[in-house]
């Protein structure tokens, strides 16, 4: 199930509870990779990525923001040249190879294909890339309420979304979560939490969180097919002396 882009933009910008998850939730993206590892690097987020990728604006080589029809587009940044694109769910309009860092973020769990997603994800990451997978804490309390955007579509155990990722030529290498304090517009929890967010982090770093981020990269696939060897140890003799001249048969001289 998709969400709308503009109730999105109303949770993440216009609301207390959206900027305190968005913050929490940005903190450890930059936990992962900080602005100066991708200077020069072309960074693409899928889904409704864009307030995890402010950061890497200003260093990274080029910034795309990839929308689901299903969901729509918005124009952003705002006040600067747009990088949002409009595409459609499992085909997106980036070469090959193209992305050395990509940010998933309510684009796997919402997607009715999540098979032919991951081999789009997998398509476009190039040599040495890496992606970035939020999705929502099953067990977690931002899971069970509807009125923020991890209340929907189908929620992840941290077992469940790496085997998924394993099943898809993907290598889970770190793990973090994030939104340990409740889904609550009380203010007292957001007043509160940047403090929960740390002792969350000191506490525990996949059970309690509200989201789980999974860093994953591409694993080498060897060329299928019957392995051809450099060398060739008996090398076949069928052919050998075929444009040799023939010995010439020996004179007999008389005794």
């Amino acid at each position: 199930m998709h969400l709308d882009v503009l109730d999105l933009r109303d949770f993440y910008y216009r609301t207390r509870i959206g900027r305190v998850a968005q913050r929490a939730v940005r903190d450890r993206v930059e936990a992962f990779w900080t602005p100066g590892e991708v200077r020069g690097q072309n960074v693409v987020g899928f889904g409704f990525a864009v307030p995890l990728l402010r950061p890497y604006l200003q260093t990274a080589r080029r910034v795309i923001a990839l929308m689901p029809a299903q969901q729509g587009v918005m124009p952003w940044p705002a006040g600067a040249p747009n990088v949002s694109v409009l595409c459609e769910e499992t085909l997106w309009p980036v070469d090959t190879g193209f992305v050395d860092k990509l940010i998933v973020l309510h684009g796997l769990e919402t997607c009715e294909n999540p098979h032919a997603l991951l081999e789009e994800a997998s398509r476009v990451l190039g040599p040495g890339g890496r992606a970035l997978f939020v999705v929502p804490n099953r067990s977690g309390l931002w899971a069970r309420r509807d009125a923020t955007p991890f209340g929907f579509g189908r929620p992840y155990s941290l077992g469940q979304l790496e085997a998924q990722l394993k099943r898809h030529a993907f290598v889970p290498e770190r793990h973090m979560a994030a939104l340990f304090s409740p889904p609550s517009e009380s203010r007292f929890w957001l007043r509160s939490a940047g403090w929960v967010e740390k002792a969350g982090r000191r506490v525990s770093n996949s059970l309690a969180g509200g989201v789980f981020l999974v860093e994953a990269c591409k694993e080498g696939r060897r060329p299928g097919g019957a392995s051809v060897k450099d060398e060739v140890r008996s090398p076949l003799r069928i052919l050998d002396g075929v444009t040799a001249p023939a010995p010439k048969p020996a004179r007999v001289h008389p005794g």
